[in-house]
């Protein structure tokens, strides 16, 4: 190839017939081959601009929000890298989790049974497209190694696909860089993490009522919850007090009171004040419940007066919590009724809770309201309402409290003290550069309303073992608080396959020996270490390698519903772990919006497949109409923006084969420009250079910000006007058929060639593939590595020219060519005799182009005189005789 500074004769190097087919594999391939965007490691900090890339779950198909999001981020990226900066932009797999487990289960028609031996001959009964149905009583049980084998197999697959999507929309990103969350890499260095956050006090067991998926048998931590409107019912249910008469709660959970242990009301309520202290007993199961005080009860809440059940939601386990209440659970880990409740001790209590036993939650409520009717416990009809339900985000069912032993993480969720955990993180929320910057508050609000710590402990299968074993007392009972943990050197570890150091295989589950923690850390518990797994924070070079070359990290984008998960979550490690924000700038993009204006999600099945839209509109058109969203801002899918982004890419590929076409341009000695700027020397080129100056610095002003939307807004407009307006004015100019001469079109072809090399760099973070196209054409390496375009040398070969200039003469070559649009007659229809009128400023703009703007015309006479309007417009018009068509060439 040539150097930047020159080019060969572009009429041998223009293609006859540009298109936009197979550039993406075009020029994927030569960005692979040539290793373009791989990062630099022999580098300083300063040099660095460092990305913490969203590692997407690698469990089916990306959908079309993937690519809004990814190409938003790599316009940041790209523009950097012109900046200068040694960008390390890598991508990782965020393998284990609940998605993974599923998806492995219904394509291989498996479930995972720890309690069954390791096969390692096993072939699962299908594959993919089998009709066979994906229902547990139809999956072959298999061994949790086994599991996790075709877990593995399953995202290495999916993460092929994914690449070919990444790689066909255009990312920049270095694959030499990815990594995956479930890697031995990332097991080490999450398990080493975790045990730094154990021997500080930070991460700690306690056995409580946790939020529990029923179906996916798992604690699941507030950050996955979302709230559900579902049809419910008021049941008014009366306990008997000890001299007979009845108090009336009303509960939409009448299938718990087999699990009340109280009567809470507010103490201020003058109805109650002769029952506190005293007890009532529940209705069919006859266990005697205190009636307690606590502000939380709500006066004007149902009948004032609500039973305490362990536990129906969170505020029951305030209450439990508060009050010191006892634990009477019913509901089991997998959303059965459990089989016995030994504290009723009426023989009728027993045979009522006896019809309970092992019924759904669901079967339950029905049941226990058929009950308390034919007893007459249940007063009037229920009163039909809607409310929300607490749900896991992936989840089918309402979650269920159930009692268990967790693993937790602080968060300033439990510290509301002055100065406490939480009110440092609200200080990192604030100390981050927030794009949009009113993002902010939704982090600070998520954070100051945590409810508890992190909950990061999960009863799954997939994922990155706890790596800590329990001591086993000589009574063969296990002593939760003699917990054994490896060394780091020897990590990452499997529990359940290794043996803590001075133990050996034989003590396992044995008296006076050891058993494994059977949990795994919860999948944001890995992903939210992201910048500690890219950088290589547990790699031999340690801290003193790549990670202080990259961290903290420049950037971190992603979609705004994972505030308060991932990156609150990554805020919390990295706050623990380093002291430090992980990153400087957080980038967040909106959802995309399905026609309804519902957000595409997998779960509600409105999502759309981009690798479609990549063929039909092009990865630039797809890419266009990301750039176009504001950040933060919600988005509809609008394949119309992608037909406008595929226009605009097709534009710059015959815009410029055309504007090549003039002849060479006298090259720039200094080399900062594609062509000589002293060769610039009629007024309306330097205007153009001069606005192109003005364009330069609002779009690199709004990239700076990182809206790569608003650059976008200051560049196209333009483009489109130099295409529509400037080079149809020039072109007679430019191939020398203008009194102007040799100087004159030496003049347009200078200007031209500056102009698209400027805006090719301009265009070049969005439009990836067209703009890469044309700079291979005339131009030495890349367009990607070239440096961003600045305004002062485009000024100084303007020469002061007033840019309005160029505004002007378009206005009046829109004038001109609505005379012959206006008759109805070709463009190329001589104008014998016209007379513009321009305002006074205008005119002397129209007097300096004159020659460009009646060859434009055709015009064999223009008169230039003064309006009393704002506007050009025109009068004594003699149109000429259109020119006769010629017939089409049969050959």
């Amino acid at each position: 190839m040539t150097d930047t500074a020159s080019r060969p004769d572009a009429q041998t190097s223009i293609p006859d017939r540009p298109s936009l087919e197979g550039l993406e594999e075009k020029w994927d391939g030569v960005w692979s081959e040539q290793q373009l965007y791989a990062f630099d490691e022999d580098t300083t900090r300063d040099q660095v601009f460092s990305v913490d890339t969203p590692p997407p779950t690698a469990s089916g198909s990306l959908h079309i929000g993937h690519v809004f999001g990814y190409s938003q981020a790599d316009m940041i990226v790209r523009y950097q890298r012109m900046r200068g900066k040694n960008c390390f932009y890598p991508l990782g797999w965020d393998d284990n989790g609940l998605p993974t487990e599923r998806r492995a289960q219904n394509y291989y028609g498996v479930r995972c049974d720890p309690s069954l031996p390791y096969d390692p001959g096993f072939t699962p009964p299908m594959e993919g497209g089998s009709n066979k149905s994906s229902k547990a009583a139809n999956q072959v049980p298999i061994s949790r190694r086994n599991f996790i084998e075709l877990c593995e197999k399953l995202t290495t697959m999916d993460e092929k696909s994914f690449e070919e999507v990444f790689r066909t929309l255009g990312l920049s990103v270095d694959w030499n860089h990815s990594y995956q969350t479930i890697n031995a890499h990332s097991r080490a260095t999450s398990q080493r993490a975790f045990l730094e956050n154990l021997e500080a006090g930070q991460a700690y067991q306690s056995e409580a009522p946790t939020m529990w998926d029923v179906t996916y048998r798992t604690a699941v931590a507030q950050a996955e919850q979302e709230d559900r409107d579902r049809e419910g019912a008021y049941h008014r249910i009366g306990f008997t007090r000890p001299d007979g008469e009845k108090v009336f709660i009303e509960t939409t959970r009448p299938e718990l009171l087999p699990a009340c242990v109280a009567l809470v009301a507010h103490p201020d309520d003058e109805r109650y004040q002769d029952l506190f202290g005293t007890t009532v007993t529940s209705p069919l199961f006859g266990v005697e419940v205190p009636v307690k005080a606590h502000p939380l009860a709500q006066a004007d809440k149902g009948a004032g007066i609500a039973m305490i059940c362990t536990f129906g939601d969170s505020t029951d386990v305030i209450w439990w919590r508060e009050l010191e209440l006892p634990t009477r659970s019913v509901v089991g880990r997998d959303g059965r009724f459990l089989p016995e409740a030994p504290w009723i001790s009426t023989a009728e209590g027993q045979a009522a809770y006896a019809e309970l036993a092992g019924l759904t939650v669901f079967s339950a409520q029905k049941r226990v309201v058929e009950m308390v009717t034919e007893s007459g416990d249940l007063v009037g009809e229920p009163k039909k309402i809607s409310h929300p339900v607490k749900f896991y985000e992936n989840g089918d069912k309402p979650l269920e409290f159930v009692t268990s032993r967790q693993w937790y993480l602080t968060n300033g969720g439990r510290d509301s003290s002055e100065g406490g955990l939480r009110d440092e993180l609200i200080a990192r929320g604030k100390e981050l550069t927030w794009h949009p910057a009113y993002m902010e508050s939704r982090y600070r609000n998520w954070v100051e309303g945590l409810a508890g710590d992190w909950l990061i402990s999960r009863q799954r299968f997939y994922g990155v073992p706890f790596p800590v074993w329990y001591g086993v007392g000589e009574d063969g009972e296990t002593d939760y608080d003699t917990v054994l943990t490896p060394s780091v050197d020897e990590l990452p570890i499997d529990p359940t396959i290794d043996v803590p150091a001075g133990f050996t295989e034989k003590q396992r589950g044995q008296a006076g020996g050891f058993v494994a923690d059977p949990d795994i850390l919860d999948t944001w518990a890995t992903s939210s270490l992201s910048p500690q797994l890219a950088g290589g924070w547990n790699s031999d070079d340690g801290e003193d390698g790549l990670f202080s070359k990259i961290f903290p990290m420049d950037l971190r984008p992603q979609g705004h519903d994972i505030i308060r998960t991932w990156l609150f979550s990554t805020v919390v490690r990295s706050h623990l772990q380093q002291d430090a924000l992980p990153w400087k700038h957080a980038s967040i993009n909106g959802w995309i919006l399905d026609p309804d204006r519902k957000k595409m999600s997998k779960s509600k099945g409105n999502v759309v497949t981009p690798i479609g839209l990549l063929q039909q509109h092009g990865s630039d058109g797809v890419r266009y109409w990301a750039g176009r969203a504001r950040q933060g801002v919600d988005t509809a899918f609008d394949e119309g923006q992608m037909k406008i982004g595929r226009r605009l890419a097709i534009k710059i590929l015959n815009a410029s084969k055309f504007a090549l076409g003039f002849g060479e341009a006298p090259a720039d000695p200094s080399g900062r420009l594609a062509a000589d700027p002293s060769a610039v020397t009629d007024p309306l080129d330097r205007a153009l250079l001069a606005q192109l100056a003005d364009v330069v610095d609002q779009a690199t002003t709004a990239n700076e910000d990182m809206d790569y939307a608003r650059a976008l807004e200051a560049v196209e407009p333009f483009f489109w006007a130099f295409c529509d307006d400037y080079i149809e004015l020039v072109k007679e100019r430019a191939h020398g058929n203008s009194p102007a001469g040799e100087a004159g079109a030496a003049s347009a072809r200078a200007a031209l060639a500056i102009a698209l090399e400027v805006l090719l760099r301009l265009f070049a973070p969005v439009i990836v593939f067209a703009t890469e196209e044309v700079w291979s054409w005339w131009r030495g390496g890349s367009v990607h590595t070239q440096p961003w375009p600045e305004s002062a040398p485009l000024r100084e070969a303007a020469q002061g020219q007033d840019s309005a200039l160029v505004d002007s003469v378009a206005q009046a070559a829109i004038v001109v060519r609505r005379i012959k649009s206006d008759a109805k007659v070709s463009q190329k229809t001589p104008i014998l005799a016209v007379t513009v009128e321009a305002p006074e400023a205008a005119l002397a703009h129209l007097e300096a182009a004159a020659a460009d703007l009646t060859a434009l015309g055709r015009i064999e006479k223009l008169e230039l005189v003064a309006g009393a309007g704002a506007e050009i417009t025109t009068r004594d018009v003699e149109l000429g005789e259109p020119p006769v068509k010629q017939p089409r060439s049969k050959a």
